[in-house]
Formats: structure tokens, C-alpha cells, sequence
């Protein structure tokens, strides 16, 4: 039986999918051990200890020890499971960035109800921004179009472009209330709390076109908080992004948005 075809998840398109994906499979083959387990113990239990077998209570009950036993052998599995996968997978994906030179930054600011998505250009230097700057329709990320960093910047709206193979690390805001980002193909899911920068990075490993989602409920129009992420080849992401910074001279630096 192959229990990764009897049980499938979402594409896998991340270096790292692979040991949470570990993780989930174990999990699951251990809560149907218990669930199998439990239910034939219980079943058991009603059999053994039916009304027409046992007419009068008996006071001294089951001695034997086999219940804690399966509890100790449940707890250490446990155990197993968060000192053998889940803390050093937290030590090397989460509390560690990566550091080579290719490794590519976003930022990305959430909204009511949509993803603004900024990315630095050529240059690798994100434009300083102003909140005095600051317009919902021409201007949502309060962008210093002055800055010489921002000249080739470039921002979009629901659509994130990446390159395959090199790290991204992506610095998550929220100007209004608390979003949840979300892409299940890259295995990646952060809460977004206003007022803090937070950072999350994955390295995409399969070209296409993933959904973005909003994995916290944040108000009316929740539902159509939809973005999609296009994973590239470095050549085409190459072409894609010097597209954008020509459009965005051609119109003076004052069509940030595409």
C-alpha cells in the first residue's frame, strides 16, 4: 500500500515540503492507531463488561498495567515526533535565514482585502517610504517615488513572481487587521499581526502557478483574498521583472502598480 497515494496532499513546490509533509504522515498514521486502537478497546470494554455478565459490581476491578503501557509508548512516540522533527526543523526553517547571495527579498502588506507585493528591483534596495505618502488608490505602500533605491521598484497587486531555486524571503505587514498568509504548494503559512515585520522565506523547487490565501478570518470579503505566486525560471522571472522596470520609467515612476 502506498500511503502517500491513499492520502494525498497539495502539490509539494518547496526544498523544505518534504519534512513537514514527513511530519503530517506521521502524525496521521499515529492519531489512526489511536483512533483503531481506542475504538476496539472501547468495543471490548462493553462486551467484557456487559450487565448479564457481570450482574453485581466488582470493586477491585482490572490490575493489569497494559492501558499505561500504550499511554507511556503514545507519550514517547509524541516524544519522538517533537524532539526528532519538529525542533530541528524549527531551528533550521525557522529561526535560521538563508545566506547566500542570490537569496532574493519581498515584502509583502496585507490588506482589507488584497496582497501588495513589493519587490526591490534590479538593484536588490527596497524605496524608502513616507506615511505621509501614503494613498489607498495611487499609492498603498506610501512608496518615496523620489528615492534613487526606487527607481526600479516595482509593486503589484495578488501576483508574486519568483524565481525556481534560490531563496526568498518574504517580510510580512498588515496595514489594517490580523492576515494569515498562505501557500499550500510551498508548504508556508505565517499570521500577519499590524505593526510588525515579520519574515518567512521558503526556496521554490517546481515552476507553475500557486494560490495565495488569507488563512485567518479578516473580515467581510475574507473569501476573495486570493493572490497566486508564479514560480519562473530565472530567465524568464529575469525578462518579467526588467519588463515592469521599463514600463515604469516609460511612465515617469508613476505606475508603480501592475
Amino acid at each position: 500500500m502506498d500511503f502517500v497515494k491513499l492520502f494525498p496532499l497539495p502539490p509539494l513546490a518547496s526544498a523544505h515540503g518534504q519534512e513537514i509533509d514527513l511530519v503530517i504522515y506521521l502524525i496521521h498514521a499515529l492519531m489512526l492507531v489511536l483512533f483503531v486502537g481506542w475504538g476496539i478497546y472501547f468495543i471490548l470494554v462493553l462486551f467484557k463488561f456487559r450487565k448479564g455478565k457481570n450482574p453485581k459490581a466488582d470493586y477491585i476491578g482490572i490490575k493489569s498495567h497494559t492501558s499505561s503501557y500504550i499511554e507511556v509508548a503514545v507519550a514517547l512516540f509524541e516524544a519522538f515526533l517533537l524532539i526528532g522533527f519538529s525542533i530541528p526543523f524549527w531551528a533550521k526553517q525557522i529561526n535560521t535565514f538563508p545566506t547566500r547571495t542570490d537569496t532574493m527579498e519581498i515584502r509583502v502588506v496585507a490588506e482589507q482585502f488584497a496582497w501588495n507585493i513589493h519587490y526591490p528591483g534590479p538593484d536588490g534596495k527596497f524605496s524608502k517610504s513616507d506615511p505621509k505618502l501614503f494613498d489607498k488608490q495611487s499609492n498603498p505602500l506610501a512608496l518615496d517615488r523620489s528615492d534613487p533605491n526606487g527607481k526600479d521598484d516595482v509593486v503589484t497587486i495578488n501576483q508574486m513572481h519568483i524565481p525556481i531555486g534560490r531563496p526568498v524571503v518574504i517580510h510580512l505587514t498588515s496595514r489594517d487587521v490580523i492576515h494569515c498568509f498562505a501557500v499550500p504548494a510551498m508548504r508556508v503559512k505565517q499570521d500577519i499581526i499590524p505593526g510588525i515585520s515579520i519574515p518567512m522565506w521558503f526556496t521554490p523547487t517546481k515552476s507553475g502557478v500557486y494560490e495565495i490565501s488569507c488563512a485567518q478570518l479578516c473580515g467581510i470579503g475574507h473569501y476573495r483574498m486570493r493572490g497566486f505566486v508564479t514560480v519562473h525560471s530565472q530567465a524568464d522571472f529575469d525578462q518579467w521583472l526588467a519588463e515592469q522596470v521599463a514600463a515604469n520609467s516609460q511612465s515617469g515612476g508613476d505606475d508603480f502598480w501592475n
